[in-house]
């Protein structure tokens, strides 16, 4: 759940002025009811307002909810009127918004893509993508699988874990360290400091700092002793991006990638473990892991909103009249469930990448596909060392700690047949045997035409049907 001190802080803050109608006893995206059951809240929302509800932020900042899938992509898709630049922000121009406020971190311009539009964004953008284009997604995989056998090796001879803590938490980090250029035990305290800078607690500050500390000393390495890497890739791209945009970039990208692949591994496992419509689908062999994620990216997206646009103009919103310098908060979960485009929730929703988990537009996630390499890698991993994995708890016994912009599980507690590691012997994604003296081909390396690695063929349903057949 968000830090106490989170609400404490945001009590003391400025209230905006009187004369805003529509906000007028407005319900707060934050707090314990917002905590408690956002998708609950989302549908009062919906059911009070329509697709565009009003909303009060931390320190009861007014502004609009996003609800509805059609209107989502109508702000993501017009940049004329709903800007990604924070600094059109009435409140915060008028000194409603202080440097101690808790949506600073996420609200404060920066010299990112997420931050512009037009040719500053393409440039930005453009050398993000050009660089992410450059990974091998063999490689990735490889790696992956690696650091997944990893930290199963760490638990596997107690018979039971959280695979949360153990597994999801660890893994995309651990493998972002590697595509990043940085060593690898700097993944553990990456992870705590991520975590806790997203809650916005009281050493958010500070966790943040860290971060930044880090991938500046990591920019630095990189200038002297450049790899093949991301972070080299964008300080030699052509767009010329200062250390200091690189550094930014590097930022958006880890915590991204952080966040959104810890929690689309969580609830994959989760419905692996508990949801009886996906056993069924995979009793008659017609869902695969990779329909897996997508069901899970539509019914639980890794952010649940995004606050990050701001009307450029007045303008007209699903029934509401949006003020120029108003902020708009993107509700994606709501959006993936909005009756308009999903009359049967309970419907399966095989090979459909249409809903927003990544939001949409020119600002959609650009490595949303590595996020999937890593989720589904390491989750196939997981179940072919431990094929016989129960859930330790009851299902509703499963909590989650939410924030205004994620929901995530608390734990996901399991059991199993208790083993020895045998990492040697159960490495599922070995590169073809290299030649005497040739290097060893790096996750991040470009690809290049050598025989497919052994996961890619691999049948993930192969494992999980001989589990399921052993329940």
């Amino acid at each position: 759940m968000t830090d106490t001190s989170e609400h404490s802080r945001a009590e003391a803050l400025p209230t905006p002025p009187p004369g805003c109608p529509a906000h007028a006893g407005a319900t707060r995206l934050y707090g314990p009811e917002a905590e408690k059951d956002p998708y609950g809240l989302y549908e009062r929302l919906r059911a009070e307002h329509g697709p565009v509800a009003p909303i009060l932020l931390h320190g009861d900042l007014p502004a609009w909810l996003v609800l509805g899938y059609r209107e989502t992509l109508d702000v993501t898709r017009t940049p004329s009127r709903f800007s990604r630049d924070s600094r059109l922000w009435a409140d915060m121009r008028e000194g409603r918004v202080p440097p101690d406020h808790p949506l600073t971190p996420v609200t404060t311009w920066q010299p990112i893509c997420t931050f512009a539009d037009g040719e500053q964004h393409e440039r930005w953008r453009g050398a993000v993508n050009d660089s992410i284009a450059r990974f091998d997604k063999r490689g990735i995989r490889r790696h992956v699988a690696e650091c997944a056998n990893q930290l199963v090796d760490r638990f596997c001879t107690t018979g039971h874990a959280d695979l949360v803590s153990q597994f999801a938490e660890h893994l995309p980090m651990m493998a972002m360290t590697q595509l990043l250029g940085m060593p690898e035990e700097y993944s553990p305290q990456l992870v705590n400091a991520a975590r806790d800078m997203l809650r916005g607690t009281e050493t958010a500050v500070a966790s943040n700092e860290f971060l930044q500390e880090t991938l500046r000393k990591l920019v630095a390495r990189k200038h002297a002793q450049p790899g093949a890497d991301f972070t080299t890739w964008l300080l030699e791209h052509p767009s010329g991006l200062s250390d200091d945009e690189v550094q930014q970039h590097l930022r958006l990208v880890l915590i991204a990638a952080f966040e959104s692949t810890a929690n689309v591994i969580a609830n994959t496992l989760k419905m692996v473990l508990t949801d009886v419509r996906f056993r069924a689908s995979l009793a008659g062999g017609h869902m695969t892991l990779p329909d897996a994620v997508e069901q899970v990216l539509w019914d639980e997206p890794p952010f649940i909103t995004i606050l990050g646009r701001w009307a450029a103009q007045d303008t007209e919103l699903g029934g509401q009249q949006i003020k120029a310098g108003d902020a708009l908060v993107l509700g994606l979960a709501a959006a993936n469930v909005d009756k308009a485009i999903r009359p049967d929730l309970d419907a399966p929703i095989h090979g459909n990448r249409s809903h927003l988990a990544f939001s949409g537009g020119a600002h959609e996630c650009p490595g949303q596909d590595v996020g999937r390499a890593i989720a589904g890698t390491g989750i196939d991993a997981l179940l072919l060392r431990l094929p016989d994995l129960n859930l330790a708890c009851e299902e509703y016994e499963l909590t989650y700690r939410s924030t205004m912009m994620t929901r995530h599980l608390s734990e996901l507690p399991v059991k199993f047949k208790a083993h020895q590691p045998h990492l040697s012997e159960l490495t599922i994604c070995e590169s073809t045997p290299a030649q005497p003296g040739a290097p060893a081909q790096s996750a991040a390396s470009p690809a290049t035409p050598d025989r497919e690695p052994v996961a890619t063929r691999s049948s993930w349903w192969r494992s999980v049907r001989k589990w399921l057949r052993r329940r």
